[in-house]
């Protein structure tokens, strides 16, 4: 088995992402207030991504109509929401996000507006090679072209964009193709095609089962952990193109362990719960060709027309990605799963924009629940005097609802390289060195000193991943 090779320079950006992700696994989210002594209950709170992530949603339902999209400012480690319409009984509900711990300003266009303009290039624009997402930090589409998009193509959709007003979309071009990253190779099979598994998670009924990309599952039914090995899962649900790029794969063996972690190579991140993005926020992804990699989530709710068709509601990275990649794990360095690798255009060398299938999308789509249950994050609801200001809104010390260091995730599942874990992880794979883009997302043969003993009498699983 081929394993593709990688850079020194990557290799060390591999290797200090794992060393950062190993201390999240033992430390876990736990925001603290900015305190600079001044007593000032207003004052904006110094948050980590997924608490900043927690309060974006209880503030979205506190502000309603008033809301107008929410990123994280990774330097000053504060959550921006944006409002509108800043009058009368608005007031009441700025001064509580304000005293929730977040920044706020004033935005001139709502999300109905966007909404609306969306819908006027879906209308006019419907290109393959092009991509729309909201970006929250300009209050703007961002609208993207591949290198596709030429002549008379490239004029309807700038004249389209121009249609919509001034200020309310921005256009880029992108040097690479726009295209799904499944391929031939390792990790999953199925009848020639290679993806990656994403996170193991719970179906609706109680059986064991993955989710990954869509496009994925509806290219074949039937997929093995290892080229040309035995089926281990058979697809039961895949949507793509159209409403998301998701599949649940339930594995053939009902007493499959399939532990809620990323494999790394040489440890596991326990994923505790699923979250959904918030642009601005460091992101990690994990895939069978490329294997570790990170980036910022630039843009909410995209749209992307493939060549095989349109699909919405994604989110958009500037991580990098290739073919092999698809349906791997988006995730967070607290542990939280955000995505599903879906595609885009570039490669790990030259970089490009990728799109993500939101895993809270996925899940309530598919009725699976992903580690305690599939929460979205703190069980406390903003408002009030003490809305997100103490330790409970988001920003404290339980935010996360549950979350455990080092917590057994996944049936008994024991974190570390070279565990017998879930059904055969391969733990051992070097992250960052030559084989670091050669993680097998089944455990089949990846990295030295992997240990491929089956934790549940299935050969070569996987669970562990």
């Amino acid at each position: 088995m081929s394993h593709k090779r990688v850079s020194k320079r990557k290799a060390v950006i591999a290797v200090g992402g794992v060393a950062a992700l190993g201390a999240a696994a033992l430390l876990l989210p736990n925001a603290n207030a900015s305190q600079d002594g001044s007593g000032d209950a207003a004052a904006v709170k110094t948050l980590k991504a997924g608490d900043a992530s927690d309060l974006a949603a209880q503030l979205q339902q506190l502000l309603g109509d008033a809301f107008a999209g929410s990123y994280y400012d990774a330097d000053q480690q504060q959550l921006v929401v944006n409002v509108i319409d800043v009058s009368g009984d608005d007031n009441n509900v700025i001064v509580q996000a304000k005293k929730a711990g977040a920044k706020v300003r004033e935005v001139e266009n709502s999300p109905a507006e966007l909404e609306a303009a969306a819908q006027t290039l879906k209308a006019k624009a419907t290109i393959p090679g092009t991509a729309w997402a909201v970006n929250p930090r300009t209050n703007q589409i961002l609208v993207t072209a591949d290198s596709t998009v030429t002549a008379g193509k490239w004029d309807q959709l700038e004249s389209t964009v121009q249609s919509l007003g001034s200020g309310m979309a921005t256009i880029q071009k992108s040097a690479g193709t726009f295209k799904t990253f499944a391929s031939g190779g390792d990790a999953i099979f199925a009848g020639g095609a290679r993806c990656s598994l994403g996170f193991n998670v719970t179906a609706g009924d109680g059986s064991p089962a993955f989710l990954t990309a869509g496009h994925c599952g509806v290219a074949a039914e039937q997929w093995s952990d290892s080229e040309n090995g035995q089926p281990i899962a058979t697809v039961d649900q895949a949507t793509f193109p159209g409403d998301g790029d998701f599949a649940l794969v339930k594995y053939d063996d009902p007493n499959t362990q399939a532990p809620s972690e990323v494999n790394l190579g040489d440890q596991t991140v326990q994923i505790s719960q699923a979250a959904d993005a918030t642009v601005g926020t460091q992101v990690f992804r994990m895939g069978s060709t490329t294997g570790l990699n990170d980036g910022q989530v630039l843009g909410l709710d995209a749209t992307v027309n493939y060549p095989e068709g349109t699909v919405t509601g994604l989110i958009q990275t500037n991580v990098c990605a290739e073919p092999g990649d698809s349906g791997g794990s988006l995730f967070t360095q607290d542990g939280l799963a955000i995505g599903l690798t879906s595609g885009g255009s570039g490669d790990c060398t030259v970089g490009g924009e990728t799109f993500f299938q939101p895993v809270t999308t996925a899940l309530q789509a598919v009725g699976a629940t992903l580690g305690d249950g599939g929460g979205l994050g703190a069980d406390d609801q903003v408002g009030g005097e003490e809305a997100g200001a103490g330790e409970e809104a988001g920003a404290g010390d339980e935010a996360g609802a549950g979350q455990e260091a080092g917590q057994d995730a996944g049936a008994g599942q024991e974190a570390g390289a070279g565990d017998e874990a879930g059904a055969g992880q391969d733990a051992g794979q070097e992250v960052g060195g030559d084989d670091a883009g050669g993680h097998d997302a089944g455990g089949d043969e990846a990295g030295a000193g992997a240990d491929e003993q089956a934790g549940a009498g299935a050969e070569d699983g996987a669970a562990g991943h």
